[in-house]
């Protein structure tokens, strides 16, 4: 008896093997020298078994939806078109959607009280038709000034007493940490202060390297970081993106309005400890300073000299 197995595509044709495979066989017994009838024995072979070219079981995860690293520069474009409408700092509005989109988008997840994940998710998508504006905390604090909002994390730039440009910050995280055997709390206090000294390019402190940090309370600045999280992470200072860094030292001079919302109104961490820093590039100032100076406490007085503060970025 003839049987067939079933081919998959492309597959050559399969022979029984001595396992008879899956074929019904009929055997006959010998024939005796009596009238008898000769039995027939009937032997039933297992069921078929079907061979098919196995298939691969790893499949692509299907894109998450929403905008992101990969998605057409169409789309990309008009989110950013869209966030930079907003005064999101998307970098260059572009179509690419880097590591400065990816912050844009999370300093509005911030502000919008959605999952901070840097990827514009279609909860994202759906706010842009309808955002939640930053607003601001010291409407008659100056024209040009800073509010830093620690409960949502993000710093608010404000020109000519116009929202100029929205920052995805990380401010102190509230852990316990030393230097020099002393310890503290990472926290960025809450108040009204001033910038008042700055150092271009690279600055090595006891706690590690800020850009163009510009000191507004002691050892506390505004500077640019390479990890710049969505939660505080800080010693104390406010990080910022390093691509706003640049920027942000060029239009924003000494003795600007820091406003910083959300704190304790206590001393900064390490206030009582003075060391001395060490910087990579000369100390460079809109205004006459010195390495010396202390940041004041309050936005109306005038900072005194003294020696350096520990700086805790």
């Amino acid at each position: 008896m003839r049987f067939h197995l079933p081919l998959a595509l492309g597959s050559v044709a399969l022979l029984a093997s001595c396992s008879h495979g899956s074929a019904t066989l009929t055997a006959r017994a010998a024939p005796t020298t009596t009238s008898t009838p000769a039995t027939t024995t009937t032997v039933t072979a297992a069921a078929p078994t079907t061979r098919h070219r196995t298939a691969s079981t790893t499949a692509k995860p299907a894109p998450a939806p929403g905008v992101g690293r990969g998605s057409p520069s169409a789309q990309v474009l008009a989110l950013e078109q869209r966030l930079d409408a907003l005064h999101y700092d998307v970098g260059a509005v572009d179509g690419v959607y880097d590591g400065n989109t990816s912050y844009a988008v999370m300093a509005f997840q911030k502000v919008n009280g959605l999952s901070r994940t840097g990827r514009a998710t279609q909860a994202v998508l759906d706010r842009l038709n309808a955002p939640i504006g930053p607003g601001t905390f010291e409407p008659g604090g100056g024209a040009t000034r800073v509010e830093v909002d620690l409960p949502r994390q993000v710093l608010l730039l404000f020109r000519g007493n116009a929202l100029y440009k929205i920052l995805p910050v990380s401010t102190g995280s509230g852990n316990r940490f030393c230097v020099d055997g002393r310890c503290d709390r990472a926290i960025t206090p809450g108040g009204s202060f001033r910038i008042s000294r700055r150092i271009r390019g690279w600055h090595t402190s006891p706690l590690g390297k800020l850009y163009n940090p510009m000191f507004f309370n002691q050892g506390i600045a505004i500077h640019g970081a390479l990890s710049v999280p969505g939660y505080p992470a800080s010693h104390g200072c406010v990080r910022i993106p390093m691509f706003a860094a640049g920027w942000f030292y060029q239009l924003v001079p000494n003795g600007t309005p820091v406003y910083v919302i959300g704190g304790p109104h206590v001393p900064p961490p390490l206030s009582d400890l003075n060391t001395t820093t060490t910087s990579s590039t000369p100390t460079s100032t809109s205004t006459s300073t010195s390495s010396t100076t202390t940041e004041p406490t309050t936005s109306t007085t005038t900072p005194p000299t003294t020696t350096s503060t520990t700086v805790v970025p």
